[in-house]
């Protein structure tokens, strides 16, 4: 029986590859199991706008949500992430599998107008595994908003 994430992949009907990467402990080491650019790892951000209302952010890895850029475009004052139980609870993932496919609830989906036109890595909803597909596909599957919603990754 297919996973949550792979079942709704199907039913979307949108071509994809699953790639097995392991168990990695971070977005660089997802990149190099791959063989892809930290950029064309997404994150699945889990973003709480008030009691059970939430959205999923999709980011390139090599960038992080913008507070200011996404308050704006959804014209809130107050965002937040949920602990892990709470994006469990969101989305029936754990982290580091989370996925908008196959979510528990459809939250609206919002991606960064960065991840338009090239092949992207996202989570498939289960650990050491992860989907590859074209970011337009996955856009349009999700009919998610596209904007400008990322800043540069901080140098440490």
């Amino acid at each position: 029986m297919p996973s949550p994430a792979i079942a709704a992949l199907e039913a979307a009907q949108l071509p994809y590859r699953l790639v097995s990467r392991g168990e990695v402990g971070s977005l660089a080491e997802a990149a190099a199991a791959q063989g892809v650019a930290v950029a064309d790892v997404v994150k699945t951000i889990v973003v709480r706008r008030g009691a059970d209302d939430h959205l999923f952010v999709l980011t390139p890895g090599d960038r992080v949500v913008s507070w200011p850029k996404l308050r704006a475009l959804l014209g809130v004052q107050r965002l937040s992430m949920p602990d892990a139980a709470g994006a469990r609870a969101a989305t029936g993932y754990e982290r580091g599998t989370i996925t908008p496919f196959g979510a528990s609830t459809a939250w609206p989906v919002i991606a960064d107008e960065r991840l338009r036109g090239r092949e992207i890595s996202l989570g498939a909803g289960e650990r050491g595994l992860a989907i590859a597909a074209d970011a337009d596909a996955v856009i349009a599957a999700l009919d998610a908003t596209v904007a400008d919603v990322t800043d540069p990754q901080p140098t440490r």
